[in-house]
């Protein structure tokens, strides 16, 4: 029978933890909100006691996020009485707060970070545990470098806080120096010895990415009998950061047979939950990361786009919609193949060309793609009105370019009083003129484009990112729009921004413009 796997969420402390991340009480509260939907078990909401900010935060999230009982909210303390208590005057509004305790258990930490011997800090951590047991029936004891620690004297502090009252034992990978096998192995012992000690104790891990394999340990652990794993949305936290929730998550999900269990989240809000993490915090997730990343379901090789229109799962272990995408993204290249092509001409209704007609095209468009790198549907039709003009073929082809935007130029005055942009826009044989203020330079540029073509379209996201170095680098915007409900996508690359920004949201709005001529073919 499939064991259940409780997600504890350490987003809001662990995660905060990256330099710059830094979240206000409101940002918090959102994200609390959003894991809630993402149907976590427990969110360990802060660190009380490092400043009265947080413990405002972790107050608010326990008042408002912590309300049902479908949710567990939990913060950090220091094996200190002090700490103990800010924890409980913080999660105690919440109707299932936890308190979580930690403590160093390796040689390294109790000699060089306390200075102490072993047995004076196992009794420091039954004394904490104690302490906690007065306010609150659960309590998380946390086992700090525990992968460095020697075993026996580990497991005798797991004994002694269990016996103290402990409901849930953490054994962390604090400083990501284990690998899957050795940890596996270890997480096995322990939960060996602590089910035949207390079997209602849940055994909980928490590992870094310092060495890459956060996701590999802690999915080995459950495979050698861990109960809880502690995680962070995108993988964010100290240096190279935690397991990311969603790979473990989706791992467990797509290997069921493999991992003989099962969790909770509601795995149609990852994608939701990744963004909204990552526009809080600042924090870009890599273009290639597993589950969240952009191009986690892009396809652009040539071979892999043609066996996926043959067949999803020939290069799909899983789909794009169970994480809350709309589909998995053909993105047209010089790398993409014939197949391809054919089929994103055909979608737009050219399905009546000859091979050589269609071979032509094919040479028409690499050329294209070798210039612009990503080709959208409004460049497929241009390529094809320009083939059929050149070749004068079907005299009855509508002129759809002349339903399309092109930037012609643009002036851009960026201040801290009155932002504002000129923009110049071609469409068929019109040039049109816009100019606005905005509350910043892409807002008045975006805001002069909307102008232009009086469409009520929201931009829901803009990122930029450096993809070469030095004074000529080439700045990538992507962005992603909403109009009528439909969600687009646009990229472009130059090395003023602000052109790269405009051209991507040409692009976007030149793609609505090909959805609307679609729908009335």
């Amino acid at each position: 029978m499939a064991r259940k796997i409780w997600m504890f969420d350490t987003t809001l402390r662990d995660g905060e933890q990256v330099p710059g991340a830094k979240l206000n009480l409101y940002e918090k509260l959102e994200v609390a909100q959003q894991l809630k939907k993402l149907q976590v078990d427990i969110i360990e909401a802060g660190f009380p006691s490092s400043s009265v900010g947080d413990f405002n935060a972790v107050k608010e999230i326990a008042m408002k996020v912590g309300n049902t009982d479908d949710i567990i909210i939990t913060a950090l303390a220091r094996a200190v009485e002090a700490d103990i208590d800010a924890v409980f005057n913080s999660i105690k509004y919440a109707k299932k707060p936890l308190i979580h305790i930690v403590l160093g258990s390796s040689d390294i930490h109790v000699d060089k970070k306390f200075g102490k011997s072993k047995s004076q800090i196992l009794d420091i951590g039954v004394d904490a545990v104690k302490y906690a047991k007065r306010f609150l029936p659960d309590v998380q004891y946390s086992l700090e470098d525990a992968t460095r620690s020697e075993f026996e004297y580990l497991w005798a502090t797991i004994e002694a806080v269990v016996k103290a009252g402990a409901t849930i034992i953490n054994v962390p990978d604090t400083v990501g120096y284990a690998e899957p096998d050795e940890y596996g192995e270890l997480i096995f012992k322990i939960n060996d010895r602590l089910k035949n000690l207390n079997d209602k104790v849940l055994l909980s891990v928490h590992c870094h990415n310092d060495l890459g394999m956060a996701t590999a340990n802690t999915l080995a652990a459950i495979k050698n009998g861990a109960d809880k794993v502690e995680c962070t949305i995108n993988g964010i936290g100290e240096r190279a950061g935690n397991a990311a929730l969603e790979e473990v998550v989706m791992a467990i999900k797509t290997r069921s047979s493999v991992y003989n269990a099962f969790t909770n989240i509601n795995t149609k809000e990852i994608i939701k939950t990744s963004r909204l993490v990552s526009s809080l915090m600042g924090l870009d997730v890599q273009v290639n990361k597993a589950i969240t990343g952009d191009n986690a379901f892009a396809h652009s090789s040539g071979i892999h786009q043609d066996g996926l229109l043959k067949a999803r799962d020939v290069y799909e272990i899983m789909s794009p919609t169970e994480v809350g995408l709309e589909d998995m993204e053909l993105v047209l290249t010089a790398r993409s193949g014939r197949h391809a092509v054919k089929n994103a001409l055909e979608k737009l209704g050219f399905n009546e060309m000859t091979d050589k007609q269609f071979e032509e095209i094919f040479e028409a468009f690499l050329e294209l793609a070798d210039v612009k790198k990503e080709i959208y549907n409004h460049d497929l039709y241009i390529i094809v009105e320009n083939y059929y003009a050149k070749n004068d073929i079907n005299s009855n082809f509508k002129h759809y370019s002349d339903n399309f935007y092109e930037l012609m130029d643009l002036q851009v005055i960026s201040n801290t009083s009155f932002p504002s942009a000129i923009v110049k826009i071609k469409k068929g044989g019109q040039i049109l003129k816009s100019s606005a203020v905005g509350s910043g330079p892409i807002d008045a540029l975006y805001s002069a484009i909307t102008e232009i073509c009086d469409l009520d379209i929201k931009l829901n996201e803009y990122k930029i990112s450096s993809v070469s170095r030095g004074k000529e680098a080439f700045g990538k915007v992507r962005i992603q729009v909403e109009y009528r409900g439909e969600k687009y996508v646009a990229k472009a690359t130059d090395t003023d921004i602000l052109k790269a920004s405009a051209i991507a949201f040409i692009s976007a709005l030149n793609s609505i413009v090909v959805d609307s001529l679609l729908s009335v073919k």
